[in-house]
C-alpha cells in the first residue's frame, strides 16, 4: 500500500472506489493553470462588491476573466471559455464605453 492513498477498513470499498480514481501527475501546465484560475475566480468573486468603486469592479472582471481563461482553455470546458469570453466581451465594451 502507497502511503498516499486512503483506504477504507472494507476491502470491496476500497476495490470499488480505486475504479473511479485516476492517479495522475499534473504537467507544470496544467498545475500553473489550476494557480491562475483560482486567482482568476477570485478576482470573479469580489468584482460584483467593487463596482461602484470608480468602476474597479469592471477591471477585476477582466482580470478574473483573463487569469481563469487558461485553466477551462486546458481542460477543455468550453462551455466555460465562451462564458469567460462573454465576460471580457461584455465588461471591455462596458469599460470603453
Amino acid at each position: 500500500m502507497s502511503k498516499n492513498k486512503q483506504y477504507t477498513n472494507y476491502p470491496l470499498l476500497n476495490k470499488i472506489f480505486s475504479i473511479f480514481v485516476l492517479d495522475k501527475k499534473l504537467s507544470p501546465l496544467e498545475r500553473l493553470g489550476n494557480r491562475l484560475g483560482y486567482m482568476g475566480s477570485a478576482f470573479i468573486m469580489m468584482s460584483p462588491y467593487l463596482l461602484p468603486y470608480d468602476n474597479i469592479g469592471a477591471y477585476t472582471y477582466l482580470l478574473g476573466a483573463v487569469f481563469s481563461l487558461p485553466q477551462v482553455w486546458i481542460a477543455k470546458q468550453w462551455n466555460l471559455v465562451m462564458i469567460n469570453a462573454n465576460l471580457l466581451l461584455g465588461y471591455g465594451l462596458y469599460l470603453f464605453n
